[in-house]
Formats: structure tokens, sequence, C-alpha cells
């Protein structure tokens, strides 16, 4: 699995520009028409050659056959003072590695949203949203590498993520709350085009953080969870539905509001469960290692950083 990760991630390689990966080979990327070029390619391959390269050997999550629910992403971080985008990937113990500064400008950029279509474990592709609206996919199919302009318009949305597949198929598909407070839901193909999108309902205004990134509740099907403007947290199950997908919530637990940043990066302690990280205005930052148990989806927060009020997570 990791070998063929790291196969692909090396053919196209252009990291020379942000980062160095020992033995890598630039061998006649295929790209789509039209693609988009820019610090989102540049971030691609570097965050994707990094994960690869530092990733536990093989034997660690199974054989090439194996189907991983719950991938493990890098979490990204821009300077607030300066743009810099640095790269914080996971150690597989619970945490991250030293962050690296690529020296890359992200302040253009709004999000950057990583998927794992093979499930393998693994970012294979990534949405990069902009500030002005443009939002644009890089990642595999195969052996083909795609660079692709998928539309404009998308700063009509407050927040936009992908839980993963949310329809059934393997692909991860996207769902973006708009300004007035409606969930609506996008299918992705494999190449990072999406569907026309269907609406969700109404009422997620009540919420001012909403993160989740794989299976909370071991049935297979991707959750996300939300926290209200009171600082309780609610538990949104997934139905395998894109029409409608997920259950009416269910309450986690209050006082959520010593945090202002929720986000997920899939499995962080290699356990197969997907984590939550929370961090404080301080700059601490905590990891919520997933149960599997719907009833009480998170184990006592544990501190796993410091020092990251400098930065907007993605």
């Amino acid at each position: 699995m990791i070998k063929n990760r790291r196969r692909h991630v090396l053919r196209g390689a252009l990291v020379a520009t942000a980062v160095t990966v020992a033995a890598a080979t630039a061998a006649g990327t295929a790209f789509a028409a039209g693609a988009p070029v820019g610090p989102g390619q540049a971030r691609a391959e570097a965050g994707a050659a990094q994960q690869a390269a530092k990733a536990p050997k093989a034997g660690a999550f199974g054989t090439n056959d194996d189907v991983v629910n719950t991938p493990t992403f890098i979490m990204n971080a821009v300077n607030k003072k300066n743009g810099d985008l640095h790269l914080y990937v996971p150690n597989f113990t619970g945490g991250f590695q030293p962050g690296e500064n690529l020296e890359i400008d992200f302040s253009e950029f709004a999000d950057w949203i990583d998927v794992d279509n093979d499930k393998d474990g693994f970012e294979d592709g990534s949405w990069a949203l902009y500030k002005n609206g443009r939002l644009d996919f890089t990642g595999f199919v195969g052996e083909e590498y795609f660079e692709r302009n998928v539309g404009t318009g998308w700063n009509i949305y407050s927040t936009v993520l992908s839980p993963g597949s949310i329809g059934g198929a393997p692909e991860a598909d996207l769902i973006g709350v708009d300004k007035a407070g409606v969930l609506w839901s996008y299918l992705s193909y494999p190449d990072g085009r999406l569907t026309p999108r269907t609406k969700v309902g109404g009422g997620w205004q009540a919420y001012n953080q909403i993160a989740g990134q794989g299976d909370l509740t071991g049935d297979g099907k991707a959750d996300i969870v939300a926290k209200d403007t009171s600082g309780v947290l609610w538990l949104y199950k997934g139905t395998g539905d894109y029409k409608a997908p997920f259950t009416a919530r269910t309450k986690v637990g209050a006082g959520w509001n010593i945090y202002d940043r929720l986000l997920s990066v899939g499995d962080l302690d290699s356990d197969g469960k997907t984590d939550l990280i929370a961090r404080k205005t301080n700059g601490e930052l905590f990891r919520y290692s997933g149960t599997g148990n719907a009833a009480a989806p998170y184990k006592a927060p544990v501190k796993i950083g410091f020092g990251y009020q400098v930065f907007n997570l993605l």
C-alpha cells in the first residue's frame, strides 16, 4: 500500500520547489486540460510526498487489498502574519512531526480539503478553496494526475468540508453551509468534478464550527460534529444517503467554547478510528481520540502541542 502510494506521488514530482524528497524522479506527469498552476500545485506535491515518505511501513496498515475507511491527513497551518504554509505530518502515535515551513504564500486560500478516494488511508487528492470563491482540484485518478478548476462562486459558503463519502461511492464528497444557514451536498467524481448540489436542510447557522473526517460511530458511514454558539458539541451520524446524509443530532457535551478551532485530519493515533483536533485561544492543541461509540464518541482530551495561535489551521 505505502509502496504504491509513493510510486504515485513521486511519479509527478515537481516538489523541488518546496521540499526535497529522496529518490524522487519526474517521469512524465499527465495533466488535465486547462489545469491551474500555482501554490496549490506546490502544496499538493510537497504534502503528498512528505506524507508518503514519513508514513510507517506497509505492514502497519495491512495489505494492498485492505479498505481504509478512516484516512490520515496532513494538517495545514498558515501563518497569520506572512501567509507562509506550514505542514504538520502526523507521527502516527497521536500527534504531529515538527512542522515544516514550505515558504509558500497561502494567504489567498480559505481552505484546503484533502481526500482519500482509493481508500489506502492517505491523501490522493485535494480541493483548494480560494478566498475569492474559486475551487480547484489536484490529485490522482489511477496513474493520471489532474489539476483542474472545478468552479467559482464558492464564497457563498461559510463552511466547506469533506467528511468522506456521503453517498456510498468510493469518492469523498463535499458539503457546504451557505451564509443563510442552509446545508448543501455535492457528490464527487474521481477527478474532482462535482454533481449539482442537493439541498439538505436549514438551521445550520446555529453552529460556528463543523468538523469530521471519516466514521465516528463504527458503522462505516461518514459522520460530522458541530459546535453551537453556546459551546455544545453535537454529533450527526451519517446515513449513506446523499439526499439526507445525516440523522438527527445527538448531544456530545458542553463547554466546547474554550476552543476556537475544531478540525479533523482523520486517524492520528493509528487505531482505525477518526479523531478530533481542538485548539484553545492560547494556542494549545488537543487530540480527542475517537471511540467508535456514538453514545460517547471521544475519549478525554490529550494535549499534543502549543504555540498554534500564530496559525490559521486549514
